[in-house]
């Protein structure tokens, strides 16, 4: 057989067994499944990386449980807007999109903006005008509005707070989780792909913009080295250009994936106060999924190996 692997991601942050309900826990458990074997389909037919990882993260986006697409969280004028960006290990092109709205799922738009344009990042009004000019599949307010969402944006402006998808002192079950959602793949002919998307923070302002939609901050995807995709508290994350800082790492330094992983979140990161996770692959398709939160929604598969999916340290 030949091998192939996946990871995802679903966000990480003060994810506490104590505070989930198992009816909950299984809701997670079952997004996360159903989003990694749709991008497993895709591997084990012998098809792209790029691809997998796209239609991973459409499934996750699909999902109102992530902060990303449909589940995407309110900004202080009660709008959603999405960031994404993806990454092809083969060639190194990329493509990323910041600050949209009404756009079904931002993955895809971000992979157009690689695949139809000059470009490798668009932002706001000229992202929408780019979407309607390849005819991206766009959704009104009302697929966005998840009750749980705008319980969170009223709750934050109560305390002008900006508040990171759950914020232990205001939202639901004492959770605090920075709501993203990714995926990095290996696909047979060992090419490496990395994607990420989110919602951003409940209650932002000012067109605030994080890791997820920045090649190296992020996203990140290099047949010489890795692929990568962040979720965390994304000031930090930019501040330390993580992704590309690891496959710095294993390129310049000879680090195993392992090695940069755990310098980067448990060290780099810890030592700056940011919080979160990261997922991981390298060229030979190992799989880290290293966080320095209490817990990250995660999971991996590979060819010869059975499914993990995972939520608590």
């Amino acid at each position: 057989m030949n091998k192939y692997a996946i990871a995802i991601h679903g966000g990480a942050g003060t994810i506490l067994k104590s505070s989930m309900t198992d009816e909950k826990e299984q809701a997670y458990k079952t997004a996360l499944e159903e989003a990694i074997h749709a991008g497993e389909v895709i591997l084990k037919n012998g098809g792209a990386a790029l691809d997998a990882v796209e239609s991973a993260i459409i499934s996750l986006e699909n999902n109102p449980l992530f902060n990303a697409g449909k589940g995407a969280v309110f900004t202080n004028t009660g709008k959603n807007e999405m960031d994404a960006s993806i990454m092809n290990g083969l060639d190194l092109r990329a493509g990323a999109v910041a600050g949209i709205s009404n756009i079904k799922n931002p993955i895809s738009l971000a992979k157009a903006v690689m695949e139809k344009s000059e470009h490798v990042f668009l932002a706001g009004a000229g992202a929408i005008d780019f979407a309607k000019k390849i005819n991206a599949e766009f959704a009104d307010a009302d697929y966005f509005f998840v009750p749980m969402r705008y319980d969170q944006l009223q709750k934050a402006k109560q305390s002008d707070t900006i508040a990171l998808d759950h914020t232990a002192d205001t939202f639901e079950n004492g959770e605090k989780k920075f709501g993203t959602v990714g995926a990095v793949a290996m696909d047979v002919h060992g090419n490496l792909a990395a994607g990420t998307s989110t919602g951003g923070m409940t209650n932002k302002k000012y067109g605030r913009v994080g890791d997820s939609p920045i090649i190296g901050a992020g996203t990140y995807a290099n047949n010489t080295t890795c692929a990568i995709s962040c979720t965390g508290h994304g000031e930090f994350f930019i501040r330390a250009v993580v992704a590309y800082d690891i496959s710095c790492l294993m390129e310049y330094k000879g680090l195993s994936l392992k090695e940069a992983c755990d310098k980067v979140v448990m060290d780099k990161l810890v030592k700056l106060g940011g919080e979160g996770g990261l997922i991981a692959i390298d060229n030979k398709g190992n799989i880290e999924l290293p966080f320095n939160s209490e817990g990250m929604y995660r999971a991996k598969k590979a060819a010869d190996s059975d499914l993990y999916i995972g939520i608590y340290k």
